[in-house]
């Protein structure tokens, strides 16, 4: 299916997750936390890799950066921002949060979010939890985000999978009524209707793994044929076909991460010219101008499954 984008096409979501690839679920088995400072690190190079890109297709997006890599390459982050590009924090250390005590939750991503804004002068009011752990199990983030000061949020994934997902979340973007009263902006991951199912569409190893013209066809399937602003992510080492390879890692963990890592470039490129991007605050107010809210409450989130 071609997609042919006029001009005044829906403006979609671009998201980059900055993480190493040694931060990555699907390899946590056999990298630990306490090895991570001694791996070589790839992230400062293959953002850069994507910054160019970015600036050759005149293209923004948001950058969901991770705290451990903040602290580190602090001037990577300044060039992001410097881009034009908008910064938003993925946490500190890259853990689910279901499996995190709500203390170490508060305190990981209160430091995350105060030093991002220390390196870039400018508040960060955007969260993206590490690998979407916002679950049914640990709604009680949604608070805490809330308390501390950010406005938005893309972490809910309304898919089934064996790491996250609430499946019968919205699926286009919503305000969430928090249990303290507060709101919240949600921008969930894409997922497109296939045969009554709920198809993955937003990124990642899907857009790795599909077949590009049926990735395509998914997006905009989702995007009601380019009527409704969509969310698509990816991570730098996405595009690093020669990182580190751990062979003793599952197979399955394997094919998650490396498949396809030599194509993803090119396909970004083209997918690119197929859809128009933008930053996730410019997508979500075209998808939901003020008057137009659809407000969820967040204990009804608890009975969704």
């Amino acid at each position: 299916m071609e997609v042919n984008q006029p001009a005044s096409q829906v403006i979609h979501a671009l998201s980059i997750d900055v993480e190493d690839y040694f931060h990555v679920a699907a390899l946590s088995k056999v990298i630990r936390p306490d090895e991570w400072a001694s791996m070589p690190s790839r992230v400062e190079r293959n953002t850069d890799k994507l910054l160019e890109l970015f600036a050759r297709t005149d293209t923004k997006g948001t950058f969901f950066v991770l705290g451990w890599v903040a602290e580190r390459y602090p001037e990577l982050i300044r060039r992001i921002a410097s881009h034009g590009h908008e910064i938003a924090s993925h946490g500190y250390s890259h853990q689910l949060i279901y499996k995190q005590s709500q203390e170490v939750f508060t305190e990981e991503t209160r430091m995350s979010k105060a030093l991002l804004e220390d390196i870039i002068g400018r508040p960060v009011t955007g969260y993206r939890a590490a690998s979407y752990s916002i679950t049914r199990d640990s709604l009680w983030a949604l608070d805490i985000l809330a308390d501390l000061g950010f406005e938005w949020d893309s972490s809910i994934f309304p898919v089934r999978h064996d790491n996250y997902g609430i499946p019968d979340s919205p699926r286009t973007p919503y305000t969430i009524r928090t249990r303290n009263g507060q709101v919240l902006k949600e921008f969930p991951l894409t997922t497109a209707r296939l045969f009554g199912m709920s198809i993955p569409a937003a990124g990642g190893g899907y857009f790795r793994q599909f077949p590009y013209p049926l990735f395509r066809y998914l997006f905009n399937n989702a995007s009601k044929g380019g009527r409704e602003p969509q969310m698509f992510y990816l991570h730098p080492w996405e595009i690093d076909p020669d990182q580190p390879r751990f062979n003793n890692a599952s197979w399955f963990s394997r094919f998650r991460h490396y498949t396809n890592l030599d194509k993803c470039e090119q396909r970004l490129e083209r997918l690119l010219g197929d859809f128009k991007f933008g930053t996730v605050s410019e997508s979500y107010h075209q998808a939901r101008p003020e008057t137009e809210e659809i407000i969820v409450r967040q204990d009804e989130m608890i009975r969704l499954t």
